[in-house]
């Protein structure tokens, strides 16, 4: 598999690539699949329908790697909280306000439709295409539990960080022995890889991020290469910034995603020599395409030749592309 070569340390040219949120609202076939599960909800513990969009965009495109489709908040809704998603509003949960809600010992039986979709998945895709299973971040799931929702600045999180740091440390320990089990279970289910979004990494602070963000992913990460020698893990700390490079020592992963404002020539003088990058495409220029496109397509491509890389975007793909222009870009890339 390419994607496993490129994180393995080989420059594979041109490089592998996928696309955050590669299955998805800009293909009429999903959202035919969207319609028929009556809910989102519904679609990530179906996995019959799970498995059908997870291969819909590897099919049409011929991406070098899947990622499994679910959702980050799919293990606190298993640990015991309540999760909906309203319509043009995004997730909804009842803030979390003390431990008893969460109970390790039920989550397995609640997410075990999505390692049943791994499964599915990983029988149905060709040999050369790696699969990727995932989980959000402890961080980043602990900011939607505490706050109730995303699409803010995540206040509560914050404060509670300053107020009740030991609170929010529990949840994080919770959090992080759950994500390792929900992973491991992937693994064993059929994933080639894992990746770890921190979506939210970014707004804590130095010391706040250190112990919240890199300190559960190193836990993590540690966990799970030692049950799995030589597995590979993707982590991607959204908006880090300077704390990127500390990230990449401490946590352990193999390769890093890069967000969008990153510069990934900044990222690779930061980072040590072997650092494997994922990224990290305006997912702008992609809904724009044309010359934009091809213009920072290629650039993106010259920053990373000679190394390996995994190319995609620096956020997720919007439901505004054009599936044309997602055939452009991998024409661009495989043309390199």
């Amino acid at each position: 598999m390419k994607f496993i070569q490129a994180l393995q340390g080989e420059p594979v040219w041109p490089p592998p690539v996928w696309l955050m949120r590669q299955a998805g609202r800009y293909l009429p076939e999903y959202r035919e699949v969207r319609a028929q599960a009556g809910d989102f909800i519904s679609l990530c513990l179906n996995p019959a329908l799970a498995a059908e969009v997870t291969l819909q965009p590897i099919r049409k495109f011929g991406f070098d790697a899947a990622i499994l489709f679910s959702d980050i908040l799919i293990l606190p809704m298993a640990l015991g909280q309540g999760l909906r998603f309203a319509e043009g509003e995004g997730p909804r949960l009842p803030p979390l306000e003390n431990l008893s809600t969460l109970r390790l010992e039920r989550a397995q039986g609640i997410y075990a439709p999505v390692l049943e979709t791994v499964r599915r998945v990983r029988a149905e895709l060709p040999e050369k295409t790696a699969l990727i299973g995932f989980a959000g971040g402890p961080a980043t799931v602990a900011c939607y539990m505490l706050d109730g929702q995303g699409g803010g600045d995540f206040l509560r999180t914050r404060k509670l960080a300053y107020e009740d740091p030991g609170f929010v440390e529990a949840v994080l320990d919770i959090l992080t022995e759950a994500t390792i089990a929900y992973l491991q279970g992937q693994v064993d289910a059929g994933a080639d890889c894992l990746m770890l979004f921190e979506s939210w990494a970014g707004i804590f602070p130095a010391t706040q991020f250190r112990k919240f963000v890199i300190n559960p992913n190193k836990r993590i990460v540690s966990a799970l290469k030692s049950r799995n020698p030589g597995l590979k893990i993707i982590g991607f700390p959204r908006l880090a910034g300077l704390m990127l490079a500390e990230y990449v020592r401490e946590s352990g992963v193999d390769a890093v995603g890069l967000d969008t404002v990153t510069d990934i020539r900044a990222a690779q003088a930061a980072c040590p020599e072997n650092t494997i990058f994922q990224g990290n495409l305006d997912p702008l220029v992609l809904r724009l395409g044309g010359k934009p496109m091809e213009d920072a397509t290629r650039d993106l491509l010259e920053a990373v030749r000679g190394r390996p890389h995994i190319f995609n975007l620096g956020h997720g793909i919007t439901p505004d592309v054009a599936e044309a222009n997602v055939a452009r870009l991998m024409e661009v890339i495989r043309a390199a």
